[in-house]
């Protein structure tokens, strides 16, 4: 499990990428860094022990060509320095060395070049080389003092430079390892808050899917410190959609009950009337067309309340294309189709208002409330009123109306009026009319006529030729 990454958290994943990409940057870094400081330092001590040889060569020229010339003209120029031994050379392979500790004094035989300088007479001839003695590395330069009196030579320590970058490249190796943990802990910080709100939104979701429960998730860190990142919007939309499922579970649970419920009394009519059915040899004939009529009626009257219980819950207005719908077309249209069903007089007031929507569902939406008037007026001479003005769609007639304190629930599923309670229909109509509605963007209304009756209608934007489309509700 260890060393498979796939099965990491990512929290793990994030501190080890950090930290990979943080090593990877060092050891870029570090290396130039070294690399380049390595090659100044050595640069330097080079031309620094080159120049001191070069004031030597210089010095013994000038005190050879001083009148007397030789090497009794002045005295042999002897240096002194930590890193830097000076012995002189005689031209037998004598040595001389000038210091302080005898215990650092470093012997070395001198090579046949040596000798050669030490017997020339041209003073300040070098030869510079680097060699290797007891183990350690060294550069080491020989002058001629001419005149055949010998040969200074200067012996330089490379082991301190060495050691001195050794030393740098153990700070850059140690500072990387302490940035490489940083970042991983870095890593690991930033995956932890952001795995933690994922897995708390991972937990919910196998929640739901093992109980069925649609319990929104808590809040989490973002929430607490104000961020608005894009875990935090995932939880919010997650949140959201939770939401959206508990309210469309709790309306179907709800859809059944009531429909249930719509449906027991029509079933068990229905049931009854079949029973009686069963002896209709005993029935006069007039109780037989009657038996028969109700038969035929409370089967429409089911027929119609499946098929609107269908349309609810499917949604199959949905499925038409919104474009521009001019009003008067469509309440047009309902009235036509009204007088031939019902024989009624239907009057249309209409002016130019243009709606977006689909127009199937507009008509059903003037429909219901014309069919209800017809169907709750059946006697009524007085005509029925279709009005439209300025995407407001109100249909009045002088039937019985309906009570101040019902006004607000007419438009409730399976909600009848008092008034309504004795004739057919399933009272979802008018909520049909408001579900419409408010996929247009719209609102509904009812109220009571002065005189007597009823208005009822809804109200929708408005669309203007090349504006922006009417938003669904």
């Amino acid at each position: 499990m260890v060393l498979n990454p796939r099965g990491w958290r990512l929290g793990t994943r994030f501190a080890v990428i950090f930290a990979l990409v943080a090593t990877v940057i060092i050891a870029l870094v570090g290396t130039l860094a070294y690399t380049t400081a390595a090659a100044l330092i050595r640069a330097d001590v080079r031309n620094g022990f080159e120049s001191t040889v070069a004031d030597l060569s210089d010095k013994l020229v000038e005190i050879h060509g001083q009148e007397g010339g030789g090497p009794s003209a002045g005295p042999i120029p002897f240096l002194s320095s930590d890193n830097l031994q000076v012995q002189l050379l005689g031209p037998d392979g004598r040595r001389t060395v000038s210091v302080e500790d005898p215990a650092e004094v470093v012997f070395f035989t001198p090579s046949d070049a040596d000798m050669e300088l030490a017997a020339t007479a041209r003073p300040g001839v070098v030869d510079m080389r680097e060699q290797s003695i007891e183990g350690q590395a060294y550069r080491m330069a020989t002058v001629s003092v001419g005149d055949g009196a010998g040969a200074l030579q200067l012996l330089q320590r490379l082991s301190p430079t060495e050691l001195m970058l050794d030393r740098l490249a153990t700070q850059i190796l140690w500072v990387g390892l302490l940035v490489a943990l940083c970042a991983a802990a870095v890593g690991w910080l930033v995956g932890h808050r952001t795995t933690g709100r994922l897995v708390r939104l991972t937990d919910a979701a196998e929640y739901v899917s093992s109980t069925g429960r649609l319990d929104p998730v808590g809040p989490g860190d973002a929430h607490e410190e104000g961020n608005h990142d894009e875990v935090d919007r995932l939880g919010s939309a997650f949140n959201a959609m939770l939401a959206r499922l508990a309210r469309s579970k709790e309306e179907q649970r709800r859809l059944v009950q009531d429909a249930a419920h719509e449906l027991r009394t029509p079933l068990t009519s229905l049931y009854t009337n079949v029973q009686v059915l069963g002896r209709v040899d005993r029935l006069s004939p007039d109780a037989r067309e009657s038996l028969i009529d109700d038969l035929r009626g409370e089967t429409r009257e089911l027929t119609a309340l499946v098929n609107e219980l269908v349309g609810l819950a499917t949604g199959d207005h949905e499925d038409e294309a919104m474009r521009a719908v001019p009003l008067r077309e469509v309440v047009d249209k309902v009235a036509e189709r009204t007088r031939r069903r019902t024989g009624r007089d239907i009057v249309v007031d209409a002016d130019d208002s243009v709606v977006w929507g689909r127009p199937g569902s507009l008509e059903r939406a003037v429909a219901n409330p014309v069919e209800n008037s017809a169907k709750f007026d059946p006697d009524g001479t007085a005509p029925i009123e279709i009005r439209v003005r300025a995407g407001a769609v109100e249909v009045l007639d002088r039937g019985p109306g309906i009570a101040p304190e019902e006004l607000g629930r007419v438009f409730e599923r399976f909600y009848r009026a008092t008034v309504a309670r004795g004739l057919p229909g399933s009272g979802l109509g008018l909520s049909m009319v408001k579900e419409i509605a408010q996929a247009h963007g719209g609102r509904v209304f009812a109220r009571n006529r002065e005189g007597g009756g009823a208005a009822i209608g809804f109200q929708l934007p408005e669309h203007r030729p090349g504006g922006p489309e009417a938003p669904a509700g």
